[in-house]
């Protein structure tokens, strides 16, 4: 939309069957279903299934291509095939592949946590390389790569990386500011959330081990003991985003089971998913908001917390810290350690002025390093002119 509206002809491609998104046309395509034939190995179920969609892509830029559109830039995420072979059929075209991830055998979200994983064995290990084949293929048939951030860069080869640039999607930080006077109300419950009360937040997508959800259940006991006026609001789904699924049950009633004997549960709040706008709500009255990771993709929730002048204690992990310099603009935690957790949780709930500080200059580094208007779109324009 922002490069639609500097008067550029942009038009959308995806899986998604609308004719517009935001207000740009969409062209859907259609991905033919995987199948296996002989004795493919089940290592590259995954290469066959890219090859797949962007076989689908090719298709629908060769019919673009016929009824003479011809796209100077291309740009697509890399992630799942679709960028395999847009130069083949766009060979003039800047094609710009959006590089989220690069599996790692070590260093990064395998193995991480030794409650659940342990270092695969060769020649198993060498499974990540097999998931890297397409996404090395679609950043060498591109001019240029995009990583959101410097450390998911990092994780790319360094023959890779040499043709990658850092640029964050940007965080809309002139709608994600503090306000003073905000209060929420979640689902059916009566109770009230205001700024100034002692409200403990944690959000993800969906509550699993990926995200800390189990860590942090664990510090929950430690925190309803210490300070008994504090309530915790728990958002996230029962599926599981990241990682292998549980055989029986799911990651938020094992967790919760684990500890509940231990809880007050009339002051503890799981709300499920909840719309954008209270979300923001909810971030903006929180006194301490808990962010956990593995060494992994950075969510967008953490940056925009940090916008709405939220206190984050994040947890000690790469992706974290490229952002939040402890006591500098948040609070960094040991993933690990529920004690470490609540101690920085109880330490933000009895002393909320003394990081006012932070949470200003939590969101001074979104405005300074993330906004969308000063920061993205101008680094996107000049990708584009390149």
């Amino acid at each position: 939309p922002a490069l639609q509206a500097m008067g550029h002809d942009v038009s959308a491609m995806s899986l998604i069957q609308e004719p517009s998104l935001l207000g740009i046309p969409n062209t859907s395509y259609q991905v033919a279903k995987a199948t296996v034939q002989g004795d493919m190995h089940p290592w590259v179920g995954g290469v066959n299934e890219a090859v797949m969609r962007g076989e689908a892509v090719a298709k629908v830029l060769q019919a673009w291509v016929a009824q003479g559109h011809k796209p100077d830039v291309v740009i697509g995420h890399s992630g799942w095939g679709e960028m395999l072979f847009v130069k083949d059929i766009l060979p003039h075209a800047r094609v710009i592949s959006f590089c989220e991830y690069y599996y790692k055998q070590f260093g990064a979200d395998v193995a991480f946590d030794p409650e659940f994983t342990k270092m695969p064995a060769a020649p198993h290990a060498a499974n990540s390389h097999v998931r890297n084949m397409h996404l090395t293929m679609s950043l060498l048939n591109s001019d240029v790569g995009v990583a959101p951030t410097s450390w998911q860069a990092s994780l790319f080869p360094q023959g890779l990386r040499e043709r990658m640039q850092v640029i964050h999607e940007g965080i809309d930080t002139n709608a994600l500011k503090p306000a003073e006077d905000v209060w929420v109300k979640l689902g059916r419950q009566d109770k009230v959330f205001r700024r100034g009360d002692e409200i403990v937040t944690f959000v993800n997508r969906n509550l699993e081990p990926m995200r800390g959800y189990h860590q942090f259940m664990r510090a929950l006991p430690e925190i309803q003991a210490t300070r008994p006026n504090a309530r915790i609001v728990i958002v996230g789904g029962d599926g599981v985003s990241y990682g292998p699924k549980l055989a029986e049950g799911t990651y938020k009633a094992r967790y919760l089971n684990e500890v509940k004997a231990k809880l007050d549960m009339s002051r503890i709040h799981f709300v499920s998913r909840i719309p954008y706008a209270t979300l923001n709500k909810l971030l903006q009255v929180s006194a301490a908001h808990v962010y956990l990771t593995y060494p992994f993709v950075l969510s967008w929730s953490m940056l925009e917390a940090m916008s709405l002048g939220a206190l984050v204690i994040g947890s000690k992990t790469p992706p974290v810290e490229e952002v939040i310099t402890h006591q500098h603009n948040g609070l960094l935690v040991d993933f690990f350690s529920p004690q470490d957790i609540a101690q920085a949780v109880c330490s933000a709930l009895q002393s909320p002025q003394a990081y006012t500080g932070l949470r200003a200059q939590a969101r001074q580094t979104i405005i300074e390093r993330y906004d969308f208007d000063t920061v993205a779109v101008p680094a996107y324009q000049r990708l584009l002119s390149a």
